[in-house]
């Protein structure tokens, strides 16, 4: 089981404003109309990870963008998913190492977490394998950081950085176990 991460930052490194807006991020992408390589990633994975507050905000979209590939919401406080949810959308509980062994033994190979504390603590669990980090040149002063506290250092290897007319600038890296 391979699971990555692919998600933009402020360049203080916020993924949200404190409210979890996310209003910045849709203005820098729209101005460009460049995916920054997203379709590409997304087409490598088969199956979502993602917290109840990036589903939640997600899910307030206009169109749902993950199509039928299935996602799973990690939440301690929801049991189902809403009535408005795609149908390939199912909520689970447990460790970050519980939710990897039960999407495994469902055929998952590769997954895509997102959310903030979902990230953190994927890892945490030394689950995540590689980061993709795209920085939008703004700042926000204050939000929801990607990375928080950890019990031990978290080694990276630098895989690439690419930089684009826009001013984003996305760097890859290997996490070393």
């Amino acid at each position: 089981m391979k699971a990555s991460v692919f998600v933009a930052t402020s360049l203080d490194g916020y993924i949200a404003r404190a409210d979890g807006s996310i209003d910045w991020l849709e203005d820098a992408s729209a101005e460009t109309g460049e995916d920054y390589g997203f379709r590409r990633f997304f087409s490598s994975v088969d199956t979502l990870v993602m917290g109840r507050n990036t589903f939640e905000t997600v899910l307030s979209f206009e169109k749902w963008p993950y199509g039928d590939k299935p996602v799973a919401v990690l939440s301690s406080r929801l049991t189902k998913a809403p009535e408005d949810s795609p149908k390939s959308v199912e909520v689970m509980s447990g460790s970050p190492e519980e939710v990897v062994q039960r999407l495994s033994a469902r055929g998952a190979k590769h997954l895509y977490v997102d959310g903030g504390l979902t990230i953190q603590r994927f890892l945490q669990a030394g689950l995540i394998q590689s980061l993709t980090i795209s920085k939008i040149p703004i700042l926000l002063g204050s939000g929801i950081p990607l990375f928080g506290p950890l019990s031990k250092d978290v080694r990276l290897r630098h895989v690439r950085t690419q930089s684009y007319p826009s001013g984003l600038v996305q760097s890859e890296y290997e996490v070393l176990q």
